[in-house]
């Protein structure tokens, strides 16, 4: 199981039409029917608001939407912590509280998450300025964090 971010769902929706890659669009579904790729709760509400045809083709195939339970709000509290956010004041240039129960249901499920928030070769000064692959890869939260080309690179899907 993967865990995709919004970002990542955008992305392929974005920049491989439906109508022009059928072929990966199948074995997409295919992922989604068989619970390989979920998705936190909050991030469906983000594709809803932003790509809403994408979010209604992921509701015809039942996508898991995982909720953020208790365990895992405390979880993105604590890497709230970590960042240095105080008072629910995030960096506009960092992860935002979505980011952080994206991050927590990746680590609580203990499987990869699949973001295309950019990735920053060194952790910033500034740590809320993190995106969510810095915060993945910070020791004391451990997420494997792939964007969606190597998702799809790492299936060695052949799509033809």
């Amino acid at each position: 199981m993967q865990v995709f971010d919004a970002s990542s769902m955008i992305y392929a929706w974005d920049n491989y039409p439906v109508n022009q890659f059928p072929p990966f669009w199948q074995w997409m579904a295919t992922q989604v029917e068989q619970r390989v790729l979920v998705m936190p709760k909050v991030a469906f509400e983000e594709i809803e608001h932003k790509t809403p045809d994408c979010a209604q083709w992921l509701k015809e195939l039942s996508l898991v939407r995982l909720e953020v339970t208790n365990a895992i709000l405390q979880d993105a509290n604590r890497i709230k912590g970590l960042i240095g956010v105080i008072d629910d004041k995030y960096h506009p240039k960092g992860v935002d509280e979505n980011d952080l129960f994206i991050i927590s249901v990746a680590r609580a499920n203990n499987v990869v998450l699949v973001s295309n928030e950019e990735k920053q070769t060194a952790l910033p000064k500034i740590l809320s300025k993190c995106k969510i692959p810095a915060v993945c890869n910070m020791n004391t939260v451990n997420v494997t964090c792939i964007n969606f080309i190597e998702y799809i690179k790492s299936s060695q899907e052949v799509f033809g």
